[in-house]
């Protein structure tokens, strides 16, 4: 499916770990010839960036000051998001334990996530993007043209989970309760919870496969393009 030369969409794709967000935006992105960009890339980079400076995750001030101290960027790639902090390429490093434990600390702050807010509108203010991560369709882009929230039930997000990180054994246990604690925080956090935007489109991806929840993502994005004129072939 090609797009005429008016203004592109902004899909955002919102929901918990192990959902299938990033695989979701991945696929579309491609087929679409979209950007793809994950949130959560830039809390884990600025997670990484109080580990090396020795901020605690849990200091609002001082995250707020490393944050506007810092340059985080995300550069889309075959293989998904390149993390970039201070220019220097931290892709691998901030999907490590420890960086990601800390991103939801760090994420529970409202003033570091207005600041990231901003920086991520700055991303996708030209259209021509999918985003996805916890609060993208509810504060991000609440005017997004598509809204996707995907779910899956918490057990098969936890076996999801496992597998893509290939993690067996005692680690399993840690890595589960892990996974567990960041869904608290992330659904009872004081400012921007995760919730389901009011006129998102939600897809329990439990029983699911990839190719069928990226079909249903797809005609979405078709009734929109078409809405907008634009042309109907398939995508």
């Amino acid at each position: 499916m090609t797009e005429s030369s008016s203004r592109k969409l902004i899909i955002a794709i919102d929901g918990p770990a192990g959902a299938g967000k990033s695989t979701i935006a991945s696929r579309l992105a491609r087929k679409l010839d979209y950007a793809s960009l994950e949130s959560g890339g830039m809390y884990r980079a600025l997670a990484l960036k109080a580990i090396l400076a020795d901020v605690s995750p849990d200091d609002e001030a001082a995250l707020l000051r490393l944050a506007e101290n810092s340059r985080i960027e995300l550069s889309p790639a075959a293989t998904g998001n390149r993390v970039l902090l201070d220019g220097r390429d931290a892709t691998e490093r901030v999907r490590e334990r420890d960086v990601s434990e800390a991103a939801s600390r760090v994420s529970v702050h409202p003033k570091v996530r207005e600041w990231m807010v901003k920086r991520q509108q700055e991303m996708g203010a030209g259209g021509g993007v999918i985003m996805e991560g916890r609060d993208i369709g509810t504060k991000v882009f609440p005017n997004a043209d598509v809204k996707i929230f995907l779910d899956a039930d918490p057990v098969e997000r936890e076996r999801r989970r496992l597998r893509q990180q290939a993690i067996t054994g005692p680690a399993a246990e840690l890595a589960v309760e892990e996974l567990r604690l960041r869904d608290r925080r992330d659904r009872n956090r004081a400012t921007s919870p995760l919730v389901a935007a009011p006129d998102a489109l939600i897809l329990d991806s439990t029983n699911m496969s990839e190719d069928e929840v990226l079909r249903r993502v797809e005609e979405a994005v078709q009734k929109k393009l078409g809405r907008k004129g634009r042309p109907s072939e398939n995508i």
